[in-house]
């Protein structure tokens, strides 16, 4: 396998979920440290877009729907040809899907970098895809990649632009519901993608109202807008009160309510990634003893943060179809959340 020449014009493709795409960032920064001059766009899904609109080492954020407009072979075609325009010597596919693939091999991109797996065939250069082993963190994975563009000593942490329209409007938010600039604010994320995931949403209220009623903060409930629920079973569960904003933000204005919380609580998901790239500690709440969705792949970056992941034994992780109850998470006691996030929140 041939090194390519050096890149004018990069593409950075990463289609799937918002912790992935924001465990890509580093990627951006060090392609901008090595290549200066380069013309750098991402490729994202219309979801993801705030996490990357706004990034200092980006020239142009695409738009790639691939559950809406794009979905089908024939836009995605028209898709994948009007990216031509944009004269794209270097693609990086950071994520293997066929979709992926396909895309910069009709756009006519010469270099089409990724791994060997899903229509493989249609990149120019080839990495070994071993993410499934957690051996390492998914952001150094992604950074292997550009070991075929010469570089191999690359670091960066995730970073999200915090656009100032959207710390405003939570700024206005916090005011309405008497948060005042000097408190300290708490959010609390009990939501996750697998039921194997999830914490217990009686338990994540016990730790709320402890903090609320011994350490003075005030305590804001995040979740997406289909996991409306589990952050309304902790509301009405909580003896304290809470501001419950589960299913009102943008991605953009949860990066800037993260970026006003001294401390965010959640179960293992996207937003754990966006608070960290936005510098709020978390306590980072892990389920499946499983390497490719252990801690050491999917765990929080930079400095603060606490995991919590209890070892009970099992050999191989069943997920969803747990036979013991998820002792992996009823085992994780409330105590134990709290103190984490006491010995946090005496840091921050």
């Amino acid at each position: 396998m041939n090194p390519p020449p050096a890149p004018r014009r990069i593409l950075v493709i990463r289609l799937d979920r918002i912790g992935d795409v924001v465990l890509s960032t580093p990627v951006l920064q060090v392609l901008r440290q090595r290549f200066p001059h380069a013309f750098i766009a991402m490729m994202v899904r219309p979801a993801c877009e705030d996490l990357v609109r706004g990034n200092p080492y980006l020239n142009d954020v695409l738009l790639y729907d691939k559950e809406g407009r794009h979905r089908r072979i024939w836009p995605t075609i028209r898709f994948a040809r009007s990216l031509r325009r944009y004269e794209f010597d270097t693609a990086l596919v950071l994520h293997p899907t066929n979709r992926s693939h396909w895309i910069p091999r009709l756009a006519g991109i010469p270099v089409r970098i990724g791994y060997r797996r899903k229509s493989a065939w249609l990149l120019t250069h080839r990495l070994p895809h071993r993410k499934q082993e957690g051996k390492r963190h998914e952001a150094e994975y992604t950074l292997d990649m550009l070991s075929v563009l010469g570089i191999s000593d690359g670091q960066a942490l995730p970073f999200i632009p915090v656009a100032p329209a959207a710390a405003q409007r939570i700024h206005a938010r916090l005011a309405e519901a008497s948060i005042q600039p000097g408190d300290t604010v708490v959010g609390v994320h009990p939501s996750a993608s697998c039921i194997s995931k999830r914490w217990m949403p009686q338990r994540f209220a016990e730790v709320a109202d402890r903090l609320a009623s011994e350490r003075n903060v005030r305590i804001v409930l995040i979740a997406g807008d289909a996991d409306r629920a589990y952050a309304q079973d902790v509301a009405r569960m909580m003896r304290s009160p809470a501001l419950n904003m589960a299913g009102q933000l943008s991605l953009g204005e949860l990066a800037a309510l993260l970026a006003r919380c001294r401390l965010l609580i959640s179960n293992d998901s996207g937003p754990v990634h966006i608070a960290a790239a936005v510098g709020t500690p978390v306590v980072d709440i892990f389920g499946r003893n499983q390497a490719g969705l252990s801690p050491q792949r999917w765990g929080p970056l930079g400095e603060g943060h606490v995991v919590l992941h209890k070892e009970v034994g099992c050999v191989t992780c069943l997920a969803h179809r747990c036979d013991i109850e998820f002792l992996c998470l009823t085992s994780l006691s409330t105590e134990e959340v709290y103190q984490a996030a006491v010995a946090v929140l005496g840091h921050a």
